[in-house]
């Protein structure tokens, strides 16, 4: 099995290092410090599961790796529109695009079935941009559950879970789906093969749409949103709105607000992706975790004032990021 992962930052370099592990024939892609790290010294994971090397190839030329049968996507959702250079020397008539994002994917309703099905939506899919660089036909879904960071150039840190939900569009239990999921456990990881990823995908946004947005507006850590009884209460309608968008869509994720809101607080003092890139400076990736459910609200008719306000406001402190930049 050939993988390239293209955005081998926390989360890509980790799983590349898992596949690596599994006997897999792994190429990173990544840039900067970063990279000339990984090629010295190779990927450093550390874990409370075990600290482990990983030697695997790295690389900033991905025309360098050729067609690979596999490319795990580890880039923010907000570039995938503009990687056609990286990904085409990548792809074959047969390679699957396993996208590791957050929040709604360009691909949802791609053999959706029903009345959507087909449907492109505008805010993850402007112009049909992404679809025309990663084909909806190539897509993979994927829910990430593990956390890691980056402790320094070359070196991860795990810091909890190691599952990676994955499944088809179409919902098909594919041979493509159950080779990488063979080959991510043979390197430590779950990776379980999900009918219905859709529900994943609801029940992990559920956090996302709420505790982003709202974490970089006040500079709060989940604890601190969860302890605060007016942004609390603001989450959990926010939750609750984003339940009904998903209800709308024949979607109802196994699992309640309040359960939800309970394993955040038990996260801690936990820094948000997006306060993380606020804080660096980096492009918010707000529009696949928040402007899409309030356009997929507008599709179904589900009337979101909450997340209509939020996204609003947002929306706005991510202009000023981008006019700044």
């Amino acid at each position: 099995m050939k993988v390239a992962v293209l955005g081998a930052g926390a989360i890509g370099a980790y799983v590349g290092a898992a596949l690596h592990r599994a006997g897999a024939d792994v190429h990173l892609v990544a840039r900067g410090p970063h990279l000339a790290a990984m090629r010295q010294h190779g990927v450093q994971v550390r874990s409370p599961r075990g600290d482990f090397t990983a030697r695997a190839h790295a690389t900033d030329d991905p025309s360098g790796i050729g067609p690979v049968d596999y490319v795990f996507l580890g880039l923010k959702a907000n570039s995938y529109a503009a990687c056609g250079p990286l990904i085409e020397p990548l792809l074959h008539s047969s390679t699957a695009v396993i996208a590791a994002q957050n929040g709604i994917p360009w691909w949802y309703f791609h053999r959706h079935g029903g009345p959507h099905d087909g449907q492109r939506i505008e805010s993850v899919d402007p112009d049909g941009a992404v679809s025309a660089v990663l084909a909806p036909e190539r897509a993979i879904g994927c829910v990430v559950y593990a956390a890691t960071e980056l402790e320094g150039p070359g070196v991860v840190r795990h810091l909890e879970g190691t599952r990676f939900s994955i499944g088809e569009p179409d919902r098909s239990v594919s041979d493509r789906c159950l080779a990488f999921s063979q080959a991510m456990h043979a390197g430590g990881l779950k990776c379980p093969v999900e009918p219905e990823l859709r529900g994943d995908i609801w029940i992990k946004l559920l956090g996302n749409i709420s505790f982003n947005p709202i974490s970089a507006l006040s500079r709060a850590t989940m604890r601190q949103m969860c302890l605060h009884g007016g942004t609390r209460r603001v989450i959990e309608i926010m939750m609750t709105e984003t339940l009904a968008v998903a209800g709308a869509l024949g979607c109802r994720p196994d699992i309640s607000v309040e359960r939800r809101l309970a394993g955040a607080e038990r996260v801690g003092d936990h820094r948000t992706s997006t306060l993380q890139d606020l804080e660096r400076g980096k492009p918010l990736e707000l529009d696949v975790l928040l402007a899409a459910v309030v356009e997929l609200a507008e599709i179904t008719g589900v009337p979101v004032p909450t997340l209509r306000t939020v996204h609003a406001i947002s929306d706005l402190l991510a202009d000023r990021m981008r006019s700044a930049a």
